[in-house]
């Protein structure tokens, strides 16, 4: 299971009943934040989220409204008094930045690891979290992120009978470990108690984009997809192209190619003053699609 919160929708700049995008995840007991704008600290303590629990920070991009909130942050979870690293991703250029932002948060009771992901595309692991990254299309360098949870094949445990393994083997070759028995020397193989593959749980996330082909690549088949939609009035796609930002149509269209399960827009423009009036109409392009709010939370689970 893997909880998800979206802390704060606003694009550009906070508003007084919106906070700047925003996403917290947990799983076993571990955090990933995804972005990290002015007052995100207050973003997560509003939706009675810990900042205690963040052990790893995802940037999409070094636009303030995704990252001038990070030195704050920084401060809120060492006055947490964790003493666990916290690990900091990003574009190449994240060191640099993270460097300059920690001026006014120079001493930390825990270390904090910054790590560039400089090539286009690729996918790294941290903890529970499988971590897909994507080249988008902005105005700088921006990343989209996937978050998966793999699930492990079926504990057959009639199978383990019929292979005589021996029950002190069980739940070591159910997580993947093989084994050798320290007296006879036979080995035991996680496929000799295991089923066939389960499919796990898959978030994207992606802000600050104009529609193209890696968003169709990477985020197909999703439990949960986050995308911006900008611009809720059709009038106004020319700004989108012009800042290299999506309205909701388009995203709509696009959830239409890749079917994610839910769909909730995000990083609304300080104009769309109530952007829920377009969900009515978005829904004839896409049914699943979610106008999200500030503090919107879902718990996804194995199926």
């Amino acid at each position: 299971m893997i909880e998800v919160c979206l802390l704060g929708t606003g694009g550009m700049m906070p508003l007084t009943n919106r906070f700047l995008t925003s996403l917290y995840c947990k799983c076993e007991g571990s955090g990933l934040l995804i972005d990290c704008g002015e007052a995100t600290q207050i973003a997560i303590k509003k939706a009675n989220l810990s900042v205690y629990d963040i052990d790893y920070i995802l940037i999409t991009h070094f636009h303030a409204d995704h990252i001038s909130g990070l030195p704050g942050l920084l401060l809120s979870i060492g006055n947490s008094e964790k003493k666990t690293k916290v690990t900091i991703l990003g574009p190449k250029g994240i060191k640099e930045v993270v460097k300059s932002l920690r001026i006014i948060a120079p001493e930390l009771p825990f270390p904090v690891e910054v790590v560039e992901l400089d090539k286009k595309e690729g996918e790294i692991k941290l903890n529970v979290f499988n971590i897909q990254y994507y080249e988008l299309k902005h105005k700088m360098i921006c990343l989209g992120y996937n978050i998966i949870l793999n699930r492990l094949p079926e504990f057959l445990k009639q199978k383990a009978i019929d292979n005589n393994i021996p029950i002190k083997y069980w739940n070591k070759l159910q997580h993947l470990i093989e084994c050798e028995d320290e007296i006879t020397g036979v080995k035991y193989t996680p496929d000799m108690v295991l089923g066939e593959e389960r499919k796990g749980i898959k978030i994207s996330y992606f802000t600050d984009t104009r529609p193209c082909d890696n968003i169709l690549k990477w985020t197909r088949d999703t439990d949960l997809t986050i995308c911006e939609g900008m611009y809720g009035n059709t009038d106004k796609s020319t700004n989108a192209k012009r800042y290299m930002h999506m309205t909701m149509v388009e995203a709509c269209e696009i959830a239409k190619e890749t079917k994610p399960k839910n769909l909730w827009l995000t990083h609304y423009s300080p104009a769309e003053v109530k952007p829920q009036v377009y969900e009515k109409e978005l829904k004839k392009i896409y049914s699943k699609v979610k106008i999200a709010k500030d503090g919107e939370k879902i718990k996804l689970v194995f199926v």
